[in-house]
């Protein structure tokens, strides 16, 4: 997925007693910064004040009030310091324009030969004061892996792309709209979570029984345009020719249906029953639409795991790529610090290079394997790994997250089903915390390194729970 540009609101902070020009140099930097990242910015014009820097109250009031004539485009601010800046303006202009997104604190460092009035800057330690009235102020902010950095160094450069992530997390999080299309499977306790927690962190749940989905897609005829335009989208999606045409109908009727539940209601990811309801009653699975709404990122989740979907639209966030919920299924023989990614199966294209339309033979061990045509069978080869979980925890009234990266291999694995191979750093030891901690069975993979993205998004702005398993030391 191409990230839509994002916008993000700049304030420069100036100190009356420095060297003024630092400040139009910083300007620059940003501009070309930005323009090479395609990100847009919203900041003070040199007309509207002192080089369009924030030196006085004043000069807040104006920046707090062009920051809410832009708060529906703005989704975070960098505060850069060409020298020590004025601290309190800084966070005047967050608290007068009642911005409540991500901030990143950046400061110039000096050269050692240019220590004089003409270049000092000593935005080393005002950066130290603009923090601590932040803090001060109950702001949540982000710094950069070094104290004091220059905006064109590559550290930054990378600061910034991953502050940028996390923007776009924390934006997608607030407001987005999840549908749970049926019942949880009867079976199931370890999907079942609070739907007044997410609501209160302004995550919106649209329920719709699995019959109104089966009845609409029974309706739909066989010379219905769309049922042969879906069918092949299919045959396009993956390898199909083991199917029986019936069959293909079928899992094509339900794909128009759910195209059009989702629509309707915007929503932006889904959680379907997926068993037994849909075999029993509409005689295939589901497994290939949730896949293909997957891939073009509209996360679909299997037996009715809301905030499993919701973890799989958070990396998708992240990481502008589609994201898979899989179960930790198994271990790799003796290997500790591995183990084995399975679902029968419903991940998105991108983690299939040799995808297939095929049955389900665990289901079909006990629904007739004649029902369950429209699962995928294919393996996810050597790629980077991200994964998490998130969860409500309805006792404590939180949410509470895990994240961790570490990587998908080529070891050799003989089954069927959606599968993958992974090695986790100190597997043991996660596996102790999921357990101790009482998350579900099922985690969400994404193939990327987003962990530390996910982390600072999930805690510093969301105020949610995070256990970041063997975070990088900072």
């Amino acid at each position: 997925m191409k990230p839509t540009p994002l916008t993000l609101g700049v304030i420069f902070g100036n100190r009356d007693f420095f060297p003024d020009k630092l400040v139009p140099e910083a300007r620059a930097d940003v501009v070309k910064l930005f323009g090479e990242l395609g990100l847009q910015a919203v900041m003070l014009d040199p007309a509207e004040t002192k080089l369009g820097g924030v030196e006085t109250h004043n000069d807040a009031r104006k920046c707090a009030d062009l920051f809410k004539r832009h708060r529906d485009q703005i989704a975070g601010v960098l505060v850069c310091l060409p020298n020590f800046g004025d601290e309190k303006g800084v966070a005047d202009v967050m608290k007068l324009s009642g911005l409540n997104v991500p901030i990143l604190v950046q400061g110039y460092p000096d050269d050692l030969d240019k220590l004089d009035v003409i270049r000092r800057r000593d935005a080393f330690c005002g950066k130290i004061s603009v923090c601590n009235n932040l803090r001060q102020a109950g702001i949540a902010y982000s710094l950069t892996t070094k104290h004091v950095v220059h905006p064109l160094d590559a550290s930054f450069r990378a600061d910034l792309q991953q502050f940028v992530a996390v923007c776009r997390v924390v934006r997608g999080l607030r407001g987005v709209r999840l549908g749970a299309i049926g019942a949880r499977p009867g079976a199931f306790n370890t999907v079942r979570y609070s739907e007044k927690i997410l609501e209160r962190n302004g995550i919106s749940v649209t329920t719709v029984d699995l019959s109104e989905i089966l009845g609409a897609a029974g309706k739909i005829a066989d010379a219905d345009k769309r049922l042969v335009a879906k069918v092949d989208e299919i045959k396009a999606y993956a390898n199909a020719t083991a199917v029986p045409p019936a069959k293909l109908a079928q899992m094509a009727r339900l794909g128009i249906v759910l195209d059009d539940f989702v629509a309707a209601n915007h929503l932006d990811a889904t959680a379907i029953q997926c068993w037994t309801s849909v075999q029993a009653n509409h005689g295939c699975n589901v497994c290939t639409s949730m896949s293909m709404m997957s891939e073009n990122f509209l996360p679909s989740a299997c037996e009715v795991d809301v905030t499993g979907v919701l973890t799989m639209y958070a990396m998708q966030l992240a990481s502008s790529s589609p994201s898979a919920l899989v179960d930790w299924n198994n271990n790799y023989g003796a290997a500790d610090d591995k183990c084995v990614l399975f679902h029968c199966g419903n991940w998105a294209k991108s983690f299939l290079p040799d995808i297939k339309v095929l049955n389900a033979p665990i289901l079909g061990s006990t629904l007739g394997v004649e029902n369950t045509w429209g699962a995928l069978d294919g393996r996810t080869t050597a790629r980077p790994l991200t994964y998490g979980r998130i969860t409500t925890d309805d006792a404590a009234g939180v949410i509470r997250t895990y994240v961790g990266e570490g990587e998908l291999t080529d070891d050799e694995l003989k089954t069927f089903g959606n599968r993958a191979v992974a090695r986790v750093p100190k597997l043991q030891k996660l596996m102790r915390h999921v357990c101790r901690e009482g998350f579900e069975h099922h985690v969400v993979m994404n193939a990327s390194r987003t962990a530390p993205i996910l982390a600072e998004a999930f805690e510093r702005y969301l105020g949610w729970e995070v256990y970041h398993h063997e975070a990088p030391q900072e």
